[in-house]
C-alpha cells in the first residue's frame, strides 16, 4: 500500500490522488466463506481489500464511457425506495451524461471514495448494518445507517470507529442526521424516533443520550453544531427548532433544551448555523452565533447570542409547494471586506443575502442579485467564495459562478444513486404524524446526503460515497487534452492567461508570474497540437478533406502564437513541422493573409516570405499578395524580388508602398505610372479597364501625397510631409518628362491628368472633403480628409504652387481645341468655386472672370445647367465678386433661365411679387411656390405693402396655380385669401369651365376648399354661399358620383330643391331618393329607388339572354359580367329594404303595402324573366333575394296579406303553385320558427321568475340570530326587568335593540305605535355607529333588509304563558335586505333573459304582436327565420 497523507482533512488528501478507471463493485468479491466463528463487526469493517493498491484513489467519473460500463453496477433505483418507501422514485427516468462546456472545460472532479464505498457495502451485506442514510464531513467522514450505526472514517478512508449497535438501532431507529464539531472531537447523531446521541471521536465513547430535547413522536431532521462546542441546534419533523446547551457539572453531563421556533407557527424544514472557518475566527459577527432557518413560507435569520434576537424575516416568492428549501453560508469578499453571505433557494431561484455588522452593534442584511435557473433545486452548497454546486430534481449537478451567474458545468449524478431523506420527513418510524405540506417537501429532500467542508463536497449513495472538488487549472487543461480537444484547451488556457476564467484553482503569484506559467503551458499545447495534426491527418482521401483538416488546425496555431507574441515559435518550430506536408504548408501560408491585413503580423522571416511569394504567385492569388505586401514591414522583404513580381503582375499599390516605405521615394512611382498611361491618353486611344484602374490609382496617390497620407494605408513620416508635398507640386508643373520627345507638349503630366478625367483631377485639387482645422505645416496632426489649397494658405511656397497650377490650367485649357467645352466649363466651375471662398488668395484676370460669367450664363449650352446655376449662386451669396453689373447679370440670367439667380437679385431689391413669377417659370421649383407664398404671408419681417403686392400677383395667376395643384391652392386660400374666396371661385368658374379637364380642376379645388369648410370651427368658416355647394354637387355628379351620398350626408349648406333638380338632371336616383326622403316625399323616393332596381334587373336579364349560344370565351365574359350585375342588384335591393325599414314605423298598414308589394312584385317578375335560362347561379341569387324581401316584410305585413298578394299574380292565379312552392314553404318555416321562439322565450322567462322568487322567499324566511344578548344602544340585557314585558327588535345584521332605545335615538319613521313601522339598524346606518351607508341613500327604490321581526319578552301575569312572543312581519326591504338581494342577483351570472328581450323589442309593431323589429341601430336585425331553402 502506498503511503497515506498525513493530514486530518480530505482537502490535502485529494490533492495527492491519482486518476484511475472506475471499477464496478462485484458482490462476489466480498463473499465470506463459511466459518465456525462469525467475525465481529469491527473486525469485518476494519479489513482492507487486498486487491486495492491505494485506499485514497479517487475515481474520476468525468471521462467514463457509459457504453462500456457494466449496467448491473448502476441499474438500481434512485434510492428513495430504500429510504422513503415511495414507489414514485423507482420510476425516475435515466438520463445520459451531458457534454462539458468547451469554454470552461471540466471544472468539477467527481471521484468515488472507493475504500469507504466498499466498506459501506460490506457492512450492509455481511453484518446487517443497514443501508446508508446520512453523511457528514469535517476532519473525518461519518456515515449513518438505517440500523442506527454511525461509521467514522479517517482521511485514509480507513474505518476508525463504529458508533452504536444494532440494539441501539432497534430502539432509536435509523440515523437521520449527523454533525461533527469544529475540532473533530464530538459527533452528534439524530435518530428517526427522535433521540439524539453525542459520541467522543477520540475513543468512541457515548457521552450523552438526549431523549427529551423536543416533543416525542417526531423524527430528528437536522442536528447541527455551532461554533461554540457547547451549543447545538436541532430540527424535528414537527417543524420546530430547539437550542441544545451542553453542560458538565461535577463530572455529570447534561443538556438543556430551549424552543427557538414552534412548528405551529409554520414548519421549519431546514436550519443552517453560521460556522466560521479558522481564518475568520476573529470576525466581529461570530459573537452573535447566527442561525438561518427555512420554513415552508419564509426565511429567518436569528442570533443566539448574547440573547435571542430575530434579525431578518423574508417571505418566499410564489413557488411549487413540493420545492425543497435550501440554505448555505459562505464568507465572501465584497468591496475589500469579507462578510458572510447566505444563499437560499426554493424552486428555481437562488437568492443571496449579505450579512454585515454595523457600528451600532446591529446586523444589517443586504439583498444581492438573485440567480434564476430553469430547474427545481434540491441541494445547495458552496464550494468556494465564488462558486456554488446545485443539484436539481433530475439529479443533474450544476456548477455556477455567482458573480457572473454562468453555469460552468453540468454533471449527471444518476449513477451515484443518491440517498433521499423522505422517510424521516414523513416520520414513518413514529407513525407518520406530520403535515401533508412537510411530507410533500420530503419527497425530494436529500439534506443528509451531501455535506461540504473546506472546498470539498461528499455525496452519499446507497452503495457508494463520492467526493467533489474543483480541479486545478492544469487538471482542467489535461482533461481536455486527454480527449484531444486541443482548440478548447487553448481557449481555456487563454482565459486563464487573461484572468477571465471562472473557478480557477492552483494559480499563485502576481499577474506576470501567472501569465508566464500559463504561457509555457500553452506553448507545450501548441507543439503537441501540431504533432497531433500532422500525425492524425488522413493519409488517403480527397484534397478537400486534407485542406479541411488543416484549416481547422492551422488558424488556431497562428492565432494563439500571435496572442502570446511568439512569432519565433510560429515560424521556426511550428512552420518547420507543418512544411513537411504540402497541404499544411499551403493552408499555413494562406491563413497568414488575414493576420497581416489586420496588422497583427507585421514581420515575416525571410524563408517564410520567400515561400509566401512563390505560393501566392503559383496559385494566382495576386490580389491577396498585394494586400499582404502593403501591410508588411519593408525590412522583411527582398525588395528587388518583390518589386519585379509586382511590376510583372501590375500590383501598383504594392510598388508604391515599397518605393515609399523602403526608399522614401514618392516620385518614381508617379513617373512609372505616367510612362504607362501617358502615351495612350495623349494619343486619344480608348482606355482599357486596367488603364482606368491605373489612372484612378494615380489620382488617389497624388491626393494622398498632398494630404500627408501614405498610400494605400498609413501616414507619411512627419518629417517628410512638407517635402513630399512640394515634390508632388514640382513634378506636376514640369515642362517635360524625363524621356520626352520633340512632339511632347509642355506640362505633360497636367495634360495627361486633364485628358484622363478633367473633373476628378480638378476635384483632387479642390478637395472633396474639407477640414478647416488642417494645415500644411502641422506635423503632429493626421486626418482622413483630403488636403488641398485651403490647407496650405499659411505657407507662402504652397500658395505660389497653387497660383502656378491655376495659371498652367488656364494656359493649357483656354483656347485649346483638344478640350471640349464641357471640360473647359469644368475648369471655370472649379475657378468660380475657389474665387467664391471667403479666404481666397487666387488671382484671376478680369477678362477671364468675364469669360467665367459668359460661360456660366451661356443660353446655348444646356449641359450641366443646374451645376452652372449653383456655381454662380455661390458666387453671389458669398460676395466673392463685387465688381459686376447687376443689370447685365440679370439679363444674362434671364436668357440662361437661371431663375434662382433672378430670385436672389429680386430678394435684394425686395421685389417679392416678381419672385412669384420666377417660381412659376422654373420647371424644377414650381411645386415649391405654395410653400414660398405661405411662408412669406405668415412670417413677420415683411411689410403690408409687400404682402399686398404678392397677394395681387397670386390672384392674377390663380388659374395657373389651380392647374398646378388644386389641393395646395385650396389650403393657401383658406389661410390667406378668406375675404377673396367668392371672387376666386367665380373667376375660376368663368375661366376654367371650358373643357372637361378644366371642370375637373375646379371640382378638385372646390372639394378641398369645402372639405376644410365642413371640418373647421364656426368662427373660422369661409363666407361661402349655397350656390358654391350646389356647384360642387353638380361637378360631383359628373366626376365622382360614388361620393355623392357621403357628401349629402355630411354637408348641410345646400338648398334641398336645387339639389333635387341637380341629381335629377344627372339621373343620380339614389342621391335623389335620399333628398326626397329628407324632404318627406316617401313615395317619390321609393319610386326612384325602385326604378334603379328595375333598370339593374333589366340589365341582368339582358346579359343572361344575350349570353346564350356564345362561344366558350364569350360565355366566361358574360358570366363575369352577370356576377358583377348581380352584386349591384343586391346592393340596390339592400338599400330599398333599409329604406322601407326606416319609414315603415311612421306609416299605416296600407302605406306599408304600397312600399313592400311593388318591391315584391318587381323581384317576382325578375324571376319569371330568367326562368328557363341555364345560369342557375343567377337564378338562385334572385330567389334568395326574393325570400329576403318576404322575410323582411313579414315584420310589417301580415302573412295572409302576403300570400294573397302572391296569389293575385296572373301566373299564380291559374294554379301554378309549384313555382312558388319555395316561397310558401319558406313562410311556413318562418311561422314555425317564430312559434317555437315564442314558446321557448316564455318558458325561460317563467323559469327565471320562479328561480328569483324562490331564492328571495328562502332569504326572507330565514331566521335571525343575535350576535349578543344586550342592546347595542343602552348596553343592558334585553331583559332589563324580569317582571315587565318589553319589545325588542333584531335586525338581519345581528344587532339587537330595545324598542324604546331606538325611538329615543330617532332611528325610525312615523309614530312608534304603527305596527308596520320600518326600522333601521342604528349601529350599521347611523353616523354615530361608524358603519354608515344606509342613511346616505334615502331615495332608493326599496328599503334594504331581508326581514324585521319584533317580539316581546318578559313575564306576564300569573296563569298566562311565559315567554309568549309577539311577531310582526315587515314586508319592505331595508339596506341589509338590499345588499342580500344584490348578492343573490350576482349568483346568476350574465344578463337576464328578460332584459335581453326587452332591449330587442323596443320597436315592435303595434299591430303585429310577436314580430320584433329593432328601432336602433339600423344595421341590427333580429333574424326570425331559418336560412331559406332553394328548389333543386
Amino acid at each position: 500500500m502506498s503511503q497515506s497523507p498525513d493530514s486530518r482533512s480530505l482537502l490535502s488528501a485529494s490533492s495527492q490522488l491519482n486518476l484511475m478507471e472506475v471499477e464496478s463493485i462485484d458482490d462476489k468479491e466480498f463473499d465470506i466463506p463459511q466459518v465456525d466463528t462469525p467475525p465481529t463487526l469491527e473486525s469485518i469493517l476494519s479489513q482492507m481489500e487486498e486487491e486495492e493498491e491505494d485506499p485514497f484513489v479517487l475515481e474520476d467519473t468525468c471521462l467514463l464511457n457509459t457504453d462500456n460500463m457494466d449496467a448491473q453496477s448502476y441499474d438500481t433505483s434512485s434510492l428513495a425506495s430504500s429510504d422513503s418507501g415511495d414507489p414514485a422514485h423507482l420510476k425516475r427516468k435515466r438520463r445520459t451524461l451531458d457534454q462539458n462546456a468547451a469554454v470552461h472545460g471540466s471544472v468539477l472532479r467527481l471521484s468515488l471514495l472507493k475504500g469507504i464505498s466498499a466498506q459501506i457495502v460490506a457492512a450492509a451485506d455481511k453484518v446487517d448494518a443497514g443501508l446508508p442514510t446520512a453523511i457528514a464531513m469535517s476532519g473525518v467522514i461519518a456515515v449513518g445507517t438505517s440500523h442506527g450505526l454511525a461509521l467514522v472514517f479517517d482521511t485514509n478512508q480507513a474505518l476508525r470507529l463504529c458508533l452504536g449497535s444494532k440494539t441501539t438501532g432497534a430502539e432509536f431507529g435509523a440515523v437521520s442526521a449527523l454533525s461533527i464539531n469544529q475540532d473533530c472531537s464530538r459527533v452528534l447523531c439524530g435518530f428517526a424516533k427522535g433521540q439524539i446521541t453525542m459520541w467522543d471521536l477520540a475513543n468512541g465513547k457515548l457521552l450523552r443520550t438526549i431523549t427529551d430535547a423536543h416533543p416525542p413522536g417526531t423524527a430528528i431532521l437536522h442536528v447541527k453544531f455551532t461554533d461554540d462546542p457547547t451549543l447545538a441546534v436541532c430540527n424535528d419533523s414537527g417543524g420546530s427548532v430547539f437550542e441544545l446547551t451542553f453542560r458538565r457539572v461535577m463530572g455529570i453531563r447534561s443538556c438543556d433544551s430551549r424552543c427557538l421556533f414552534s412548528g405551529s407557527k409554520g414548519e421549519v424544514c431546514c436550519i443552517e448555523p453560521l460556522r466560521t472557518p479558522p481564518d475568520f475566527r476573529d470576525h466581529p459577527i461570530t459573537c452573535y452565533s447566527l442561525l438561518a432557518m427555512a420554513s415552508l413560507t419564509k426565511i429567518l435569520i436569528i442570533g443566539l447570542k448574547p440573547s435571542l434576537n430575530v434579525w431578518m424575516t423574508l417571505p418566499y416568492t410564489k413557488s411549487d409547494p413540493s420545492s425543497v428549501p435550501q440554505l448555505a453560508w459562505q464568507f465572501v469578499p465584497v468591496q475589500k471586506t469579507v462578510n458572510p453571505m447566505l444563499a437560499f433557494c426554493k424552486g428555481d431561484s437562488v437568492h443571496f443575502l449579505l450579512v454585515k455588522k454595523e457600528e451600532t452593534d446591529t446586523i444589517h442584511v443586504i439583498k444581492q442579485r438573485q440567480l434564476q435557473l430553469s430547474c427545481d433545486i434540491i441541494s445547495l452548497n458552496w464550494i468556494n467564495s465564488c462558486s456554488l454546486v446545485l443539484l436539481d430534481s433530475h439529479e443533474k449537478l450544476h456548477v455556477v459562478d455567482r458573480p457572473t451567474q454562468d453555469i460552468l458545468e453540468t454533471l449527471d449524478l444518476e449513477q451515484v444513486q443518491l440517498v433521499y431523506n423522505s422517510r424521516h420527513f414523513k416520520s414513518l418510524a413514529t407513525g407518520g404524524n406530520v403535515s401533508q405540506a412537510l411530507a410533500l417537501v420530503g419527497e425530494k429532500a436529500c439534506y443528509q446526503s451531501l455535506s461540504s467542508y473546506a472546498g470539498q463536497i461528499v455525496c452519499l449513495g446507497t452503495k457508494s460515497a463520492h467526493i467533489m472538488s474543483l480541479r486545478n487549472w492544469k487538471e482542467r487543461l489535461d482533461c481536455l487534452l486527454k480527449q484531444e480537444h486541443f482548440t478548447e484547451a487553448l481557449s481555456l488556457a487563454w482565459s486563464f492567461h487573461e484572468g477571465t476564467a471562472k473557478a480557477v484553482v492552483g494559480l499563485h503569484g502576481d499577474s506576470q508570474k501567472r501569465k508566464a506559467v500559463i504561457s509555457d503551458k500553452m506553448v507545450e499545447i501548441l507543439l503537441h497540437f501540431t504533432e497531433y495534426a500532422v500525425k492524425k491527418c488522413p493519409e488517403q482521401g480527397k484534397l478537400q478533406v486534407l485542406e479541411q483538416h488543416f484549416q481547422e488546425v492551422v488558424p488556431v496555431l497562428v492565432d494563439y502564437c500571435l496572442l502570446l507574441q511568439k512569432a519565433d515559435l510560429l515560424f521556426n518550430q511550428l512552420y518547420s513541422r507543418l512544411v513537411e506536408n504540402m497541404v499544411a504548408k499551403g493552408v499555413f501560408l494562406e491563413s497568414l493573409e488575414s493576420y497581416i491585413v489586420a496588422n497583427r503580423l507585421g514581420h515575416i522571416t525571410t524563408p517564410v516570405m520567400k515561400d509566401l511569394l512563390a505560393h501566392y504567385h503559383d496559385n494566382g492569388m495576386m490580389d491577396s499578395l498585394e494586400r499582404c505586401i502593403v501591410h508588411l514591414d519593408v525590412t522583411s522583404l527582398d525588395i528587388q524580388q518583390v518589386v519585379q513580381v509586382c511590376w510583372n503582375n501590375q500590383l501598383y499599390d504594392a510598388v508604391i508602398y515599397i518605393f515609399n516605405r523602403g526608399m522614401n521615394d514618392y516620385i518614381t512611382p508617379m513617373e512609372k505610372l505616367f510612362s504607362v498611361i501617358g502615351p495612350r491618353v495623349r494619343e486619344g486611344r480608348s482606355l482599357t479597364g486596367d488603364d482606368v484602374v491605373m489612372g484612378n490609382k494615380l489620382l488617389v496617390y497624388i491626393s494622398c501625397c498632398l494630404a500627408g497620407r501614405a498610400y494605400p494605408i498609413g501616414d507619411i513620416p512627419e518629417d517628410l510631409v512638407v517635402q513630399v508635398k512640394y515634390q508632388v507640386f514640382e513634378f506636376l508643373i514640369r515642362l517635360h518628362s524625363g524621356d520626352s520627345s520633340q512632339k511632347e507638349e509642355v506640362f505633360p503630366f497636367i495634360h495627361t491628368l486633364l485628358h484622363f478625367d478633367t473633373r476628378e483631377f480638378l476635384n483632387v485639387l479642390a478637395m472633396t472633403e474639407e477640414s478647416p482645422s488642417m494645415r500644411t505645416d502641422f506635423p503632429n496632426t493626421r486626418s482622413c480628409c483630403i488636403q488641398t489649397f485651403d490647407d496650405v494658405q499659411n505657407d507662402k511656397q504652397a500658395l505660389e504652387y497653387q497660383q502656378r497650377i491655376v495659371d498652367i490650367l488656364l494656359q493649357v485649357m483656354v483656347d485649346n481645341p483638344d478640350f471640349t467645352p464641357s471640360q473647359v466649363g469644368g475648369l471655370f466651375t472649379f475657378l468660380a468655386r475657389q474665387l467664391a471662398k471667403p479666404n481666397n488668395t487666387l488671382f484671376v484676370n478680369r477678362n477671364l472672370f468675364d469669360q467665367v460669367l459668359e460661360f456660366l450664363c451661356c443660353p446655348d449650352d444646356d449641359s450641366r445647367h443646374t451645376e452652372r446655376q449653383q456655381v454662380l449662386l455661390e458666387l453671389l451669396q458669398v460676395g466673392g465678386v463685387v465688381q459686376f453689373n447687376e443689370e447685365r447679370l440679370f439679363t444674362l440670367a434671364e436668357k440662361a433661365k437661371f431663375y434662382q439667380i433672378c430670385e436672389f437679385l429680386y430678394e435684394k431689391k425686395h421685389l417679392y411679387d416678381r419672385i412669384v413669377d420666377c417660381y412659376l417659370q422654373d420647371p424644377l421649383r414650381k411645386a415649391e411656390i405654395f410653400s414660398y407664398i405661405h411662408n412669406l404671408m405668415s412670417m413677420p419681417g415683411y411689410s403690408s405693402e409687400e404682402k399686398l403686392k404678392v397677394k395681387e400677383k397670386v390672384l392674377q395667376h390663380m388659374q395657373e396655380l389651380v392647374s398646378l395643384d388644386p389641393g395646395k391652392l385650396a389650403d393657401l386660400v383658406v389661410w390667406h385669401f378668406t375675404e377673396e374666396v367668392q371672387t376666386i371661385i367665380s373667376e375660376l368658374q368663368a375661366s376654367l369651365c371650358v373643357s372637361l379637364q378644366d371642370d375637373s380642376l375646379l371640382f378638385q379645388f372646390l372639394r378641398c376648399l369645402l372639405k376644410f369648410q365642413e371640418g373647421c370651427q364656426a368662427t373660422s368658416r369661409l363666407p361661402l354661399e349655397s350656390e358654391f355647394y350646389e356647384l360642387l354637387l353638380d361637378l360631383m355628379c359628373r366626376f365622382e358620383p360614388q361620393e355623392l351620398l357621403k357628401f349629402l350626408h355630411t354637408s348641410q349648406h345646400y338648398r334641398l330643391e336645387e339639389a333635387i333638380q341637380i341629381t335629377e338632371k344627372y339621373h343620380c336616383n339614389e342621391a335623389k331618393a335620399y333628398l326626397l326622403e329628407k324632404k318627406g316625399d316617401i313615395p317619390g323616393a321609393f319610386a326612384g329607388l325602385l326604378q334603379t332596381l328595375k333598370e339593374r334587373l333589366d340589365v341582368l336579364a339582358a346579359e343572361m339572354s344575350g349570353g346564350i349560344g356564345g362561344g366558350v370565351d364569350g360565355r366566361d365574359e358574360e358570366e363575369a359580367n352577370g356576377e358583377f350585375t348581380l352584386t349591384t342588384v343586391k346592393s340596390s335591393l339592400n338599400q330599398m329594404i333599409l329604406f322601407c325599414h326606416r319609414n315603415c314605423q311612421n306609416l299605416d298598414q296600407e302605406q306599408r303595402k304600397d312600399l313592400w308589394f311593388p318591391l315584391l312584385d318587381t323581384m317576382m317578375a325578375s324571376q319569371k324573366e330568367v326562368m328557363g335560362l341555364s345560369d342557375k347561379h343567377i337564378s338562385d341569387g334572385l330567389k334568395e333575394m326574393t325570400l329576403k324581401v318576404l322575410n323582411c316584410m313579414s315584420s310589417f305585413i301580415s302573412l295572409p296579406a302576403i300570400i294573397q298578394q302572391i296569389l293575385q299574380d296572373p301566373v299564380y292565379g291559374r294554379g301554378k303553385l309549384a313555382e312558388i312552392q319555395g316561397l310558401i314553404l319558406g313562410m311556413l318555416d318562418t311561422f314555425t320558427y317564430e312559434q317555437t321562439l315564442l314558446e321557448t322565450t316564455t318558458n325561460l322567462l317563467n323559469h327565471d321568475l320562479h328561480w328569483s322568487l324562490a331564492h328571495l322567499r328562502s332569504a326572507v324566511t330565514k331566521g335571525l340570530h343575535p350576535r349578543q344578548d344586550c342592546c347595542n344602544i343602552c348596553l343592558q340585557h334585553y331583559k332589563r326587568k324580569q317582571d315587565a314585558s318589553e319589545e325588542i327588535i333584531v335586525f338581519s345584521c345581528g344587532h339587537l335593540y330595545h324598542l324604546q332605545c331606538l325611538q329615543q335615538k330617532d332611528s325610525g319613521w312615523g309614530a312608534a305605535s304603527e305596527p308596520q313601522q320600518p326600522w333601521r339598524c342604528y349601529k350599521c346606518s347611523s353616523s354615530h355607529g361608524g358603519r354608515g351607508g344606509a342613511c346616505s341613500e334615502p331615495n332608493r327604490s326599496r328599503s334594504a333588509s331581508l326581514a324585521q321581526t319584533r317580539f316581546s319578552s318578559g313575564h306576564h301575569e300569573k296563569g298566562t304563558e311565559t315567554h309568549r312572543k309577539k311577531v310582526v312581519a315587515v314586508a319592505t326591504l331595508d339596506v341589509q335586505q338590499e345588499l342580500s338581494w344584490d348578492h343573490l342577483r350576482g349568483l346568476y351570472r350574465g344578463p337576464s333573459r328578460l332584459s335581453i328581450l326587452s332591449e330587442v323589442s323596443h320597436g315592435h309593431s303595434s299591430e303585429k304582436a310577436g314580430f320584433l323589429l329593432p328601432a336602433q341601430p339600423e344595421s341590427f336585425h333580429l333574424k326570425l327565420a331559418p336560412p331559406p331553402l332553394f328548389e333543386e
